[in-house]
C-alpha cells in the first residue's frame, strides 16, 4: 500500500519540490495551496506523470476557522480515492515572508506572521492527528534564520524559533503513538521568498555564496531531496529533532 503524504503550501517553491521529490519516491499526495490554483494544477499533473494519485484543496492555514472543513474533504478524499482512513506523513510547509526590521514591523505583519506559521500550523496539525497514521511522520519547516541572524527578519525567524519548540514538545506527545516529529530548517534558496531576490540576482547569490561551507546557494531540489529522505523509512529513529539543509551556512 502506498504511503501518503500531505503537504501545505505545496503549489510552488519548497512545497512543490517536496512533492516532487516524495512522488518520485512512490508517495502518493494531498496538496494544499492557498489562491492560484493554477499552480496546484501543474504540480497535481506533474505528479501523475510520474504515476502517483494526487489531489489538491484550497486552504488558507492561518483562518483557524477553516480547519475542520478542510479535515473533512480530506477524509472524504482518503476514501473516495484511497480507500483509507489515514494518511502517513504531514509536512506543515506553508508560510509567507515579511522584511521589515523591528523598528518598522508593523502589528499587521507580525499577526500575518503568527496566523500562518506558529498559531495556522499549531492548529492544523491539532485538526489532523486523528488523521495521521500510528507510526506516521510530522514534518515541520523552519529556517536558518532562527540559528543565524540576517537583520530584516527578525519577525519571521521568531515564528519559526517557536515552530522548532513545538516540534518538540509534540514529538514527546505522540512518541507513544511511534509518530515522529522534526524539523527542517532550510538556509537561503533560491526560490520566489521575499519577491524572489535572491532567485533573480545574481550579485545577491554571490554575496550570500561567501558566508555558505559549499560556496552557493541552495537550489529547491535541494530541500526536496532532503524532505522525502527525512521522512522515508530509514530515518525513523529520529524524532525531536532540528536539521539543517543550508549548505553550511555560517557555521
Amino acid at each position: 500500500m502506498s504511503k501518503i503524504a500531505l503537504i501545505t503550501g505545496a503549489n510552488r517553491g519548497l512545497g512543490r519540490n517536496s512533492a516532487l521529490a516524495l512522488a518520485e519516491d512512490g508517495v502518493d499526495l494531498i496538496l494544499t495551496y492557498r489562491s492560484n490554483e493554477a499552480e496546484a494544477a501543474e504540480v497535481l499533473e506533474a505528479v501523475r506523470k510520474l504515476g502517483r494519485t494526487a489531489v489538491a484543496f484550497r486552504l488558507d492555514v492561518g483562518a483557524l476557522d477553516t480547519h475542520q472543513a478542510f479535515a473533512d474533504d480530506v477524509r472524504r478524499a482518503l476514501r473516495d480515492q484511497w480507500g483509507r482512513d489515514t494518511f502517513d506523513f504531514l509536512v506543515n510547509n506553508a508560510g509567507v515572508g515579511i522584511y521589515a526590521s523591528i523598528a518598522d514591523t508593523t502589528v499587521a505583519q507580525f499577526d500575518e506572521l503568527l496566523d500562518v506559521h506558529l498559531r495556522g500550523a499549531f492548529f492544523l496539525t491539532q485538526t489532523l492527528l486523528p488523521l495521521l497514521a500510528d507510526g506516521g511522520r510530522i514534518l515541520n519547516l523552519s529556517t536558518g534564520l532562527a540559528r543565524f541572524t540576517k537583520p530584516g527578519y527578525a519577525a519571521y525567524a521568531l515564528m519559526k524559533g517557536a515552530v522548532e519548540v513545538f516540534t518538540r514538545y509534540l514529538a514527546a506527545e505522540l512518541g507513544p503513538r511511534r509518530i515522529t516529529v522534526n524539523t527542517l530548517a532550510p538556509g537561503v534558496v533560491a526560490t520566489d521568498f521575499a519577491g524572489g531576490a535572491v532567485r533573480d540576482t545574481p550579485a545577491i547569490q554571490e554575496a550570500l555564496a561567501t558566508e555558505i561551507a559549499l560556496g552557493r546557494v541552495g537550489q529547491p531540489d535541494d530541500i526536496g531531496g532532503v524532505v522525502a529522505a527525512l521522512l522515508e523509512g530509514r530515518t525513523g529513529f529520529i524524532t525531536g529533532q532540528r536539521v539543517e539543509a543550508s549548505g553550511g551556512t555560517l557555521l
